[in-house]
Parts: C-alpha cells; sequence; structure tokens
C-alpha cells in the first residue's frame, strides 16, 4: 500500500517534468497577467522563506556562542508532565526524562483527572522507580481533578524547585541530551523560553510521513526566529523556561486552548527573548487517522487565532522593549498566510486552469525543484538526519504532500472562523494513541528512546 503510495507522487512528479520538457507556452488570452498576479500575491511569503534560509547559517555560530557561556552550568531543572487519559505512553515518557542523566533533576507529573487507567499506571510506575532507582531524580505526582492542562500546570509550578522549568507532553519521550541541549540556550539572563525540536516519531503510514516532513519542515525555520530571539511558537511537547518568568507572567492562561502558544507570545509581549534548540529533540506522536489530525489542527489553528487576538496591541509595535522582526514581519506574515489559505482553493484552481491551458509547466517544475533542494537541505542538516533518511524518498514529492498538509489547515481554518462567528468555544481534542515506542525499550534507561 505504501510503496503504491509513493509510486502515485512519483509518477506526478515526474508528469511534471515531462510536460515541461516536451511542451511550449502558448499565450492565451485572458491568461497573461496570471503568473504575475500570483507571484504579487506570494511574495511576502517568498521573500521571509528567502531570508529566512539565508540566515539559518548563522544559527549555528549563536548556538556555539552560548555554548561556550554555559559551559559548567547545571541550572536545576524542573519537568513538568500533564496528562489526560495518557495510559498508552505516559510510562514511556516519564521514563525517558531520567534517561537523559541531566544532574539537577525533578519530574513533576500531574494527571488532570484522567478516566482511563493512567492514574494506576503511574502510581505503580513510581513505586517500582522509588525501589529499584538510586539516582536522586524526585518524582512528584499530583492527582488532579479534571480542570484542564492549563490549571494543570499551574496547580504544578507550585512544587516545581528548579530554575527552568520544562514542559514535555504525555505522549512523547525525550532524547538523552534534550535537556542539556534545551539549558545552555539560557545563557542570558533575559531569555525567557527555548523551543525544542520536536519530531514526529511514529511514521508507518502515509499520513504520519507527512507530519513527519511538515514538523522538520517548520521547525527548521525557528532557526532564523531564534537568530533574532523571536520564536513565538513554543510548542507544549518541547519547552523550556525561567520559571522566575512564568511566575512574573502569573502562570498558563487557562481561557486559551493553546496555552502553549500563548505563553511564548505573552513572554516576547513583556520584552523576554525566545530561542530555539534544534538539537534539543523530543519525540512525539502525531495523529494517525484524518479524523485524529484535523481535529489536532482545528484546536491549534482556533487557539492561535486566540492568542492573535489577546495579543493584537504586538502587531506592528515599534516600542523599545518589542522586538521588531516580531512585530514588523513574523506576526504580520502569519496573518497574511491565513489569508491567503483562505483563497488557496480558488489560486490553486485558477493556477494549475493556467498551466494546463497555456502549457507553461516550467514555474511548477522550478517550484518542485526548489522545495526538493530546501527539503534535502532541512534532512541533511537537521540533528537526526539518520532518523530522517526516511523522508529522502519522497523529498521530490514534497509538493504535493505540502499540498494535502494546506487541506488540513484549510479545513481547520474555516471551522475556527466559522465557532467565533457563532460565538462557540473549542474545548480540548483528543485522538487514539498508539504510542512511539517499542514496549522493548522500556526499563532499561541506557536504552531509551532507541532513535538514532
Amino acid at each position: 500500500m505504501f510503496a503504491i503510495f509513493v509510486a502515485a507522487l512519483y509518477v506526478a512528479t515526474g508528469g511534471v517534468f515531462y510536460l515541461a520538457a516536451t511542451r511550449e507556452y502558448h499565450s492565451v488570452a485572458g491568461f497573461d497577467g496570471i503568473r504575475l498576479t500570483m507571484l504579487i500575491l506570494l511574495m511576502p511569503l517568498l521573500a521571509k522563506y528567502i531570508f529566512q534560509l539565508a540566515c539559518s547559517p548563522f544559527y549555528w555560530l549563536k548556538c556555539r556562542r552560548q555554548e561556550g557561556r554555559m559551559k559548567g552550568q547545571t541550572p536545576s531543572v524542573s519537568v513538568l508532565i500533564p496528562a489526560w487519559n495518557e495510559e498508552v505512553g505516559i510510562v514511556k515518557t516519564i521514563s525517558s526524562v531520567p534517561n537523559t542523566e541531566y544532574p539537577r533533576l525533578q519530574i513533576v507529573v500531574i494527571n488532570d483527572g484522567s478516566t482511563d487507567c493512567t492514574h494506576e499506571i503511574v502510581t505503580r510506575f513510581i513505586a517500582d522507580y522509588d525501589r529499584i532507582e538510586h539516582t536522586g531524580t524526585a518524582i512528584k505526582y499530583l492527582n488532579l481533578p479534571n480542570g484542564g492542562k492549563a490549571r494543570a500546570m499551574n496547580r504544578a509550578l507550585g512544587y516545581a524547585e528548579g530554575d527552568i522549568v520544562i514542559t514535555i507532553d504525555a505522549d512523547s519521550v525525550m532524547a538523552p541530551d534534550a535537556i542539556t541541549n534545551m539549558v545552555k540556550h539560557f545563557d542570558d539572563s533575559s531569555v525567557g523560553g527555548v523551543a525544542g525540536n520536536v519530531i514526529v516519531g511514529n511514521r508507518k503510514k502515509p499520513i504520519e510521513w507527512m507530519q513527519q516532513m511538515e514538523y522538520l519542515y517548520g521547525f527548521f525555520f525557528k532557526r532564523a526566529d531564534a537568530l533574532f530571539n523571536a520564536v513565538y511558537i513554543i510548542g507544549g511537547a518541547a519547552a523550556a523556561y525561567r520559571r522566575n518568568v512564568l511566575l512574573e507572567m502569573g502562570g498558563f492562561d487557562h481561557s486559551i486552548i493553546t496555552e502553549d502558544i500563548e505563553m511564548s507570545t505573552r513572554i516576547l509581549s513583556h520584552g523576554y527573548k525566545t530561542r530555539y534548540a534544534c538539537d534539543a529533540v523530543v519525540y512525539t506522536e502525531g495523529p494517525s487517522d484524518l479524523k485524529g489530525l484535523c481535529s489536532q489542527r482545528l484546536r491549534w489553528k482556533y487557539g492561535r487565532i486566540m492568542t492573535f487576538m489577546k495579543h493584537r496591541k504586538l502587531f506592528f509595535s515599534l516600542r523599545r522593549k518589542h522586538n521588531p522582526y516580531l512585530t514588523c514581519v513574523v506576526l504580520p506574515i502569519a496573518v497574511y498566510a491565513e489569508l491567503l489559505l483562505l483563497t488557496e482553493v480558488v489560486m490553486l484552481g485558477t493556477f494549475f486552469a493556467y498551466t494546463i491551458i497555456t502549457s507553461d509547466y516550467m514555474p511548477l517544475a522550478f517550484v518542485i525543484t526548489l522545495l526538493t533542494a530546501v527539503v534535502g537541505i532541512q534532512i541533511v542538516t537537521d540533528p537526526k538526519v539518520r532518523f530522517h533518511r526516511n523522508l529522502l524518498w519522497i523529498a521530490p514529492a514534497a509538493w504535493l504532500i505540502f499540498y494535502a498538509v494546506d487541506m488540513v489547515e484549510f479545513q481547520a481554518l474555516i471551522r475556527s472562523l466559522r465557532r467565533f462567528a457563532i460565538g462557540k468555544d473549542l474545548k480540548w481534542q483528543k485522538w487514539v494513541r498508539v504510542g512511539v515506542l517499542d514496549t522493548a525499550c522500556l526499563g532499561s534507561r541506557r536504552g531509551l528512546p532507541a532513535f538514532d
């Protein structure tokens, strides 16, 4: 089945290059201005991507300087693991944290009123852990009535003792060096938050490969944002904060369903810096079916729009404490991209009609070539290049994969706008977990996670 899927992608991609090589462009009345119009509309996004690609090599130079300043320093760290009905993967998540062997570490597990066997599984694991482990890593367990993720995290903050607070979702696992690589970015007291590199760990189905490539592509561009200390999306699956900054912010906002995005934006609005640690890898489980993926993206889209509305004064702000790269480039273009997404069905239909009618296949062939090269660069420059080798097979078909991603994003945007129009709120969306690690990896600190 998967071979058929890949073959279909290659046939479609090869067909474009065949037509570009064998067909000659001919002008058609009424279509002459379409190509220029498309280019003008896409120019802000293209300019941003080109700029970010050009900046990415300088990211490594900045990381080396930061690592040098933090050499020998090990600030205390508290890892918060919120869970709601996470019986499938919670043990793998907790086990991966002491596997990092970070010297000054505390773990706080928060069960937010789960109705499955999460409580029994966690208490049994902690009992076994306390009996056989003597590493000095303390595990604190909070069994709370259901009140939402943000409220659960705020309760956990009261028990967190570390100078740095890291959050990780209960369907994720940390790479052994993840904590060390996050901490080294806190070399400056003005750094309030650091995003880790989230990688989709389940990759058996085409829909999972699609998410793996999407995450790789999206997180790569955080390097440029980190260069300018303006990473406005720090996902809760791999987020690190200064504890005193979180307390200064008053904790997470429980009125916004994407409390992680809102927190990172709020930190920036208060004048703090945010960064990205590409070598601080956390493997997460992406939805394995279309319904779960659409629900996930609805939550992300709805929460991001709410965050934009709450922090609308950031847009084009010239206040001294605000980052101009964030306020005048990143945020406005993010909104512009959503506006283009609303018209994408019409734009794509028009573009392909123009391409077929005029036989002008060269622009599409150029886009495919460029996107293939960009994805290839992202694969070979990622710290987990061996893990991402499977994507090399489908890199030439990335253009089709990203069209599929856009359709999922389009439905999420339409559903979000509809909810805003009728005043309907959104509750937490959840999908069926299958686990991102094999059970054979459990119980061995040095063997978890096996993702190299």
